[in-house]
């Protein structure tokens, strides 16, 4: 099978406005948006995905000046802003704190234009990965749950109120936490408590049931990990975790509405703990849309000139092929 990585997955609708993007035109991307309409999920997943393609041009601005009273084009500004912003905080810009500036002014416009919308708080929640010694005071509020140190919760919050369990808000705070330097630099057992915390609140039908997954490939991502790195997954809390997302977000998920970075995360957790059966479902689920991530992360020195891709295959025909000799889970995927 011929892998494709594409943002979009199996997303027909996201991937025709990204290639419609790619060539300067937006009307596609509009109507796109116009027809998520309140489904906040979606909504939240089709923006960010426009607008790491949008921030290489000025579409979005094109977009704006032709359409200023378009509260779409208005957010999607914001959204780029925000990219652009994270993309100057990585590069270590000169004026990044101005591009910063700018993305956190056109997401409280958006904010209140929108009040219902959680995506402009998303956007809000995203930018504090740049504040890496937490200098703003929205960055360092203490949390509810002890464990965990303190951050934007406040921002969280404000998500939480619109669309509960939003899965970009809670990866963007794990993220803040990986971003902290200095003394306030938070340790990779608190981006594992942050991932135990969610998924002990079971939030079924959820992808952020794979968060200790996302938590534990950051661990091995960040330090080094001994060569039973393996055996980690296939250990009773560890699995018991990746189970739960599979049963509770997976298989009450139509797979149209499933990123490809969280199939390829689940894909992974279950080879890597043993669950062939599980593993050879979600494979089957993803075709051939596949995601870099965690596969060039945690490739075990696989060989060939794409060692990621080459452990991707390999655990994709294991799964498959265990499936074939002991029979495949009852059931298709929705």
């Amino acid at each position: 099978m011929r892998l494709v990585y594409h943002p979009a997955g199996h997303d027909d609708d996201l991937r025709v406005a990204l290639e419609e993007l790619d060539t300067g035109r937006w009307r596609t991307a509009g109507k796109l948006l116009l027809d998520t309409g309140t489904h906040w999920a979606l909504r939240t997943s089709r923006t960010q995905v426009l607008a790491v393609a949008a921030a290489r041009s000025d579409v979005v601005s094109v977009w704006l000046d032709e359409e200023p009273g378009n509260y779409d084009a208005q957010l999607m500004s914001a959204r780029v802003a925000v990219e652009r912003a994270l993309r100057a905080h990585r590069q270590g810009h000169p004026y990044a704190w101005e591009f910063e500036t700018r993305a956190r002014r056109e997401a409280l416009l958006a904010a209140r234009r929108a009040p219902q919308d959680p995506v402009p708080w998303v956007c809000l929640v995203t930018l504090a990965q740049t504040d890496t010694r937490q200098v703003r005071p929205e960055h360092r509020m203490e949390p509810a749950e002890r464990m965990l140190p303190s951050g934007p919760w406040g921002l969280l919050y404000e998500v939480n109120q619109r669309d509960p369990y939003n899965r970009e808000a809670y990866h963007r705070v794990l993220q803040f936490l990986l971003a902290l330097d200095g003394p306030r630099a938070a340790s990779l057992a608190a981006v594992f408590d942050l991932g135990r915390w969610v998924a002990s609140q079971r939030p079924m039908g959820s992808p952020l049931l794979l968060l200790p997954a996302y938590a534990q490939i950051e661990q091995r991502r960040r330090s080094h990990i001994d060569p039973l790195w393996r055996q980690q997954w296939a250990h009773a809390s560890t699995r018991d975790y990746t189970l739960d997302a599979f049963h509770g977000w997976f298989r009450k998920t139509p797979v149209g509405q499933c990123s490809v970075a969280d199939l390829n995360c689940l894909a992974y957790a279950l080879w890597a703990g043993y669950q062939y059966l599980e593993a050879a479902e979600v494979f089957a689920a993803m075709g051939p849309y596949a995601a870099r991530e965690p596969w060039v992360s945690v490739h075990e020195g696989a060989a060939g000139p794409d060692p990621g891709e080459a452990l991707l295959l390999r655990a994709r025909a294991e799964s498959f092929s265990y499936a074939r000799s002991h029979g495949s889970r009852d059931g298709p995927h929705p």
